[in-house]
């Protein structure tokens, strides 16, 4: 079975959920799942200026992909037909289906192996790592603990208000007083938010104990419907990391006081994305790039440049991107100075300049954020350094789709990460821990 559905899966249309059962002895013993970021999913490319779902691409109801272990052929002939690279996508989706495949055999292999179905062994990593995640939990100081932050939004900035109550071993996150759903796509669908706001509270409390129900079976996530963190459907959902992104930031700056050697000053995040696609020798294509901007300082170290957090993106490198698209590369630097201040220095973000060499304009979408204010520092630390997008040196509005002419110079400078704790702690050679 198959879907993209962004309310049942993992927030927008390019990821592609793939579900296997797996069967032993006639029996469902297990899920094989895979998900897979597809190179287009049709419709306008992916930015943030799309007004509703309809515009950002096929939409998948929850479908049977093989039936009988035959390919369901109009699904296929559905993705071909409306994606600009329809090789590239069903060579993508096949691979998903050969990963869940051997999913399913090395699951019975082991099963085989060990004579047993695996519930009792589940069942007590479940139950392990949710006994050392209360634990956790408990050792925070009961109480309500608060963050805020402004994502930039489309002409007016957003808010993302988060209170965090600590209640023994369990801890509610309540968005209540979140902006309101926008029509443009910087919506983060309620399975995303739950996903952005329990992973930096793993980070906090438990890093090493393995990821599973258990593990997050104390946290409970609300937001409002309506919100920009739980919107309604057919909202806009394709940009939802420019919003999902600065849910950490909310989660380390409530909780930063109480637990600060855990804690981490904002990242030079939301990803930042280039998504190119068009036209060029007679050949369709549709590419994205990621470039990451500075990691947020901790107390213990200083935060790496261009470094992709809470996501783990890498930076794309110059290579693929002068092979899969147009563009000759003419800068990629790092942005000395970018980094906040602090104790603790942020990480620096980067400069990328290319140049199209298309033979005929070619469509640029972004998922950029942090250009009206950067990221802030945390525990007396400074904040990181804007973002900046420009063509042919003329700032431009990322969250708007743009036509580069051939021969265009496009550049796009990352934040910086904030700092962390008062520089003067540094110079003295003070350390918080």
């Amino acid at each position: 079975m198959t879907t993209n559905d962004p309310w049942l899966a993992t927030g927008h249309l390019p990821d592609l959920t793939l579900v296997m059962p797996i069967f032993r002895n006639g029996e469902i013993v297990a899920i094989a799942a895979s998900v897979a970021h597809l190179p287009d999913i049709g419709g306008r490319i992916r930015s943030a200026d799309a007004r509703t779902i309809f515009e950002e691409g096929l939409q998948i109801p929850p479908t049977k992909l093989f039936r009988a272990g035959q390919p369901n052929e109009l699904l296929f002939e559905m993705l071909r037909q409306n994606t600009r690279v329809p090789d590239q996508v069903v060579g993508d989706v096949m691979a998903q289906v050969a990963a869940n495949e051997l999913t399913s055999r090395r699951l019975l292999g082991l099963m085989d192996e060990l004579d047993d179905d695996l519930s009792n062994l589940a069942a007590t990593i479940h139950r392990q790592s949710e006994a050392v995640m209360r634990e956790r939990i408990s050792l925070i100081p009961d109480g309500e603990y608060h963050g805020e932050v402004h994502p930039d939004g489309f002409e007016q900035p957003l808010t993302i208000k988060l209170a965090i109550r600590i209640a023994g071993d369990e801890i509610i996150c309540d968005y209540d007083g979140t902006s309101k759903q926008v029509d443009i796509a910087l919506n983060s669908v309620s399975n995303y938010t739950f996903a952005y706001t329990a992973y930096p509270l793993k980070c906090l409390t438990s890093p090493e104990i393995p990821n599973n129900e258990g593990s997050f079976n104390p946290i409970t996530v609300t937001a409002p419907e309506g919100t920009i963190l739980n919107p309604r459907y057919p909202a806009p959902v394709g940009g939802r990391a420019m919003i999902g992104h600065f849910l950490s930031a909310a989660v380390f700056q409530a909780l930063a006081p109480v637990i600060p050697d855990a804690s981490q000053a904002p990242s030079g995040s939301p990803l930042w994305c280039l998504n190119l696609a068009g036209e060029h020798r007679q050949r369709q294509f549709a590419v994205a790039f990621f470039l990451n901007g500075g990691q947020g300082a901790s107390t213990g170290q200083d935060g790496i440049s261009c470094l992709s957090f809470p996501s783990n993106v890498s930076n794309t490198p110059i290579e693929v991107m002068e092979t899969l698209a147009p563009v000759r590369i003419e800068r990629k630097q790092f942005r000395p100075g970018s980094g906040g201040s602090g104790a603790r220095q942020g990480g620096d973000g980067q400069d990328l300049a290319f140049r199209s060499t298309a033979d005929q304009p070619i469509t640029a979408a972004f998922l950029a954020d942090r250009l009206r204010e950067g990221p802030a520092g945390i525990l007396g630390g400074g904040p990181g350094a804007t973002g900046r997008v420009t063509v042919n040196g003329d700032e431009i509005n990322p969250k708007r789709q743009y036509q580069l002419q051939p021969g265009d110079l496009l550049t796009l400078s990352t934040p910086g990460g904030g700092g962390f704790g008062d520089p003067e702690d540094a110079e003295s050679g003070i350390h918080h821990h």
